[in-house]
């Protein structure tokens, strides 16, 4: 076997995140990839093992840096909630019109590794334990609705902001709007989407 070589490691990485951003994780080979970093197949298979460890590895960094800038937006005193709302559904539709795969990615490691996105990525934490989930815990209590878990309305957000990339499929068939369409009306949703979720808190129940 050959010694390890990051040189070699990095130009697959480099070459995997082109493709896959390119023709979708679906289209794209480990042959392709070989092809693009301008090495042998087997060198691939030796570093990676599969496209599935390489996908892995490309969107645990991916989503590392991601949760990054998330944290600062969601954690920063001077954003009201509703500019919190806005700055997280304008974070989520800005990288999944550009990363498509990630929402299978997430799908894939929910079911199969969960404990990826909280070991690896850390998810949990930088999310549960941010100042928009006390936000929004002293928005419910001010309106007398301190029964409703703050987890109630962190889902909903996260529904908003991801299904809509995981059903595009099937959305699209049934709207019989094409990608331009739909691109105009996702990015409709940034503004959109805070709104929605301030209602959630805001409005009265019956």
């Amino acid at each position: 076997m050959p010694p390890t070589d990051t040189t070699t490691m990095e130009k697959i990485l480099d070459a995997a995140r082109k493709l896959f951003v390119q023709q979708g994780f679906a289209a794209t080979t480990t042959r392709d990839i070989a092809k693009e970093a301008g090495i042998n197949l087997a060198l691939v298979n030796y570093y990676y093992g599969s496209k599935q460890n390489l996908f892995k590895t490309i969107m645990v960094e991916h989503m590392k840096g991601f949760m990054k800038g998330l944290s600062v937006g969601i954690n920063d005193p001077s954003r009201g909630l509703e500019e919190k709302f806005a700055f997280m559904a304008d974070s989520y539709i800005s990288m999944l019109l550009v990363q498509p795969d990630v929402p299978l990615f997430l799908l894939r490691s929910l079911r199969e590794e969960p404990d990826v996105l909280f070991r690896d990525v850390g998810i949990g934490p930088i999310l549960t334990d941010s100042l928009l989930m006390k936000e929004i815990d002293a928005a419910l209590k001010a309106q007398g609705r301190s029964l409703i878990s703050p987890l109630q309305i962190f889902i909903n957000l996260m529904g908003l902001c991801v299904f809509p990339f995981i059903a595009r499929p099937i959305l699209q068939m049934a709207s019989g709007i094409d990608d331009d369409q739909y691109t105009t009306m996702m990015n409709e949703r940034r503004s959109l989407i805070a709104k929605w979720m301030m209602a959630m808190i805001t409005t009265e129940q019956r």
